[in-house]
């Protein structure tokens, strides 16, 4: 199944660009059509590969941020400044495009329907994506486990899936959303104002002694102080499953 993709023996398969939302002024959505996709599992991620007119190439990674839906997949991008990808996938590519993607790759980083534990997702800036595709395949599964999602961005014009997360929680009680600013926030704002600390993550029902399938995406500092302070807190580092980048690609 797609959990056991490797690397070395994927094939390069071209997809379709179906349709693009933006999610917010750094950060789109980009829907793929691709024949011959294998399907994959919430949390996976993909190479995308594009060539110049010289032959240039250029390869970044990104995560799937939906379900497994047949031969479509949606990845979430967020620009990185002087990158070569990621600046023409979110400013320049269109709907009709077409790019080469290689995938599904990851099978540790991986959350199925069929886990029973309580679910605690805990995301940085666009590290939010494989987060997401966990929630939507936990939304859209008769999995019904109890889901806490906590997500941190900078100001509230870089969060993303803000309204969808919003609906989420607002229809399913076992659904708690939590988001926090740690830069500068509006005056009407009710969430979290402050950097993901110990007490945003000493969670009742996702306390160690409930032993919670943890997930953990983002920039490496943000990931490393987060996986320290659950370890703190209790849980055992071995429950924790992290997926981190640096500053640098794009």
């Amino acid at each position: 199944m797609a959990g056991a993709a490797v690397r070395g023996r994927l094939s390069w398969l071209v997809a379709k660009v179906a349709e693009i939302v933006d999610e917010n002024p750094t950060v789109r959505s980009i829907v793929l059509d691709c024949p011959g996709w294998s399907g994959h599992l919430a949390g996976q991620h993909i190479d995308i590969r594009l060539t110049a007119e010289d032959g240039y190439q250029a390869q970044r990674s990104y995560s799937i941020s939906t379900p497994g839906d047949g031969e479509r997949l949606t990845i979430t991008v967020e620009i990185v400044d002087d990158g070569e990808v990621s600046p023409f996938l979110v400013e320049d590519l269109l709907v009709g495009d077409r790019i080469e993607i290689r995938g599904p790759i990851g099978g540790y980083f991986v959350w199925i329907e069929t886990l029973a534990n309580p679910l605690l997702l805990v995301g940085g800036g666009s590290g939010v994506a494989p987060l997401m595709a966990m929630l939507r395949t936990r939304m859209q599964s008769e999995s019904g486990v109890p889901v806490h999602y906590l997500a941190s961005a900078r100001t509230v014009d870089r969060l993303i899936y803000y309204e969808e997360l919003v609906r989420i929680a607002e229809s399913d009680e076992d659904v708690e959303v939590v988001h926090t600013l740690t830069r500068s926030h509006p005056d009407d704002w009710k969430g979290l104002t402050r950097r993901v600390d110990r007490d945003m993550l000493t969670v009742p029902g996702f306390s160690p002694a409930e032993i919670p399938d943890v997930y953990v995406c983002g920039p490496t500092r943000f990931v490393e102080h987060v996986a320290a302070t659950l370890v703190d807190v209790g849980h055992e580092p071995g429950r924790l499953r992290t997926e981190r980048f640096g500053p640098s690609g794009g």
